[in-house]
């Protein structure tokens, strides 16, 4: 599963989504994260209202299940969800380090409603395998 963080300096999620410098995206599995790119962006990323900036921000995390921002606006929000992204808000600053493995925890325990219908739809299409080996035969008397 792929999971954006919006960051200034590609240590922490620190960054307003519609404001981050970068979006640092990894991929994550119950085994570890790893980093697969930073996309950087360019000019006037604070001006309040610029719709557009958003675009380019979109795109880069289509592939994405899960993003996470420091804020993002009302109307960012919505064009997240309706990519099918997840995001989530921290309240200070944390290492993108520390939040991957918070995430890995939780996948490999019981993850919220919401987190198993993305891993639902992660997995959709794959083959699911099942290893018969271990089961006894069960007599019934």
């Amino acid at each position: 599963m792929k999971v954006a963080f919006a960051t200034q300096d590609l240590k922490r999620v620190d960054a307003h989504f519609g404001w981050a410098k970068n979006i640092a995206i990894y991929e994550l599995s119950t085994e570890g994260g790893e980093f697969i790119e930073a996309i950087q962006f360019e000019g006037d990323l604070q001006e309040d209202g610029n719709e557009d900036k958003l675009a380019p921000k979109l795109e880069a995390i289509k592939d994405c299940a899960i993003l996470y921002v420091a804020a993002i606006g009302g109307s960012g929000a919505a064009r997240v969800v309706a990519q099918g992204i997840h995001p989530i808000k921290v309240p200070q600053p944390e290492p993108i380090a520390e939040l991957l493995d918070k995430l890995r925890d939780v996948l490999r325990g019981n993850p919220p409603p919401w987190l198993r219908k993305v891993l639902a739809k992660e997995n959709k299409g794959r083959e699911r395998s099942f290893d018969f080996e271990d089961d006894e035969e069960v007599q019934h008397g």
